[in-house]
């Protein structure tokens, strides 16, 4: 296998697997309730959803890291812009799923009633946090298609879906942001769908396919291969 192969199979596994954090929506759905500190309801859905947050984040990191030897020969400022917002991205799911993870110690150590001010202040850092989720998707579709969609090292159309959903995610992220639109509202879904469908469209592309060949990844093999005969 190909050192260009390898790396593509890499990032499109951590992509697809970006994707295990489709359930927390279903799973977070009791802390919308505003008596949910004071409620006997289970605890897991709560911290099974941050468990896969977490895993989500650090995918989401691994792919830039995965991608970065390909797309810095491409531009380098850009592929380091594409790594500081996954960063920033996984920093803020971090940030949310501590919000929550807090939320449940305090209803398991009984905060009781007067805990709910509290309990309502950690759910609002959360879906704040969350927008900087919905943002950073968007940047990283712009850096990102452009890269590949300059380099040709994936169909062009995956980039251009990128394109099409980094401005509606943008849009329907500010709206909410300023009271317009609902956090949780079909606008909302359907704004993130292309840019959902753009990572996953690259992740199954670049595990199952690889990439296309370039001038790119010939540079990449063939160094591959030259450092091999020097170490021979």
């Amino acid at each position: 296998m190909s050192s260009s192969r390898k790396t593509s199979l890499v990032a499109g596994a951590l992509y697809l697997l970006t994707f295990v954090s489709i359930p927390t929506l279903a799973l977070y759905r009791p802390v919308a309730e505003t008596n949910f500190i004071t409620g006997a309801g289970p605890d897991a859905p709560i911290i099974i959803g941050g468990i896969l947050e977490i895993i989500v984040a650090l995918a989401g990191i691994g792919t830039a890291v995965a991608l970065f030897p390909v797309i810095k020969r491409q531009n380098e400022g850009l592929a380091l812009g594409v790594v500081a917002a996954r960063v920033f991205e996984a920093a803020a799911m971090f940030a949310g799923v501590v919000c929550l993870l807090a939320l449940v110690t305090l209803r398991q150590a009984g905060g009781g009633a007067g805990s709910l001010a509290t309990g309502q202040a950690l759910v609002s850092m959360h879906n704040w946090f969350f927008m900087a989720q919905n943002l950073m998707p968007a940047a990283n579709a712009l850096m990102l298609g452009t890269l590949m969609y300059k380099s040709r090292l994936v169909p062009r159309a995956l980039p251009i879906m990128g394109f099409i959903g980094a401005p509606l995610l943008i849009v329907s992220t500010f709206a909410t942001i300023l009271g317009v639109n609902d956090q949780i509202s079909a606008w909302s879904g359907l704004s993130a769908l292309p840019v959902a469908a753009w990572e996953f469209s690259l992740g199954a592309w670049l595990a199952f396919k690889g990439f296309k060949p370039s001038p790119i990844t010939a540079e990449m093999d063939s160094a591959r291969g030259a450092g091999r005969g020097a170490s021979a």
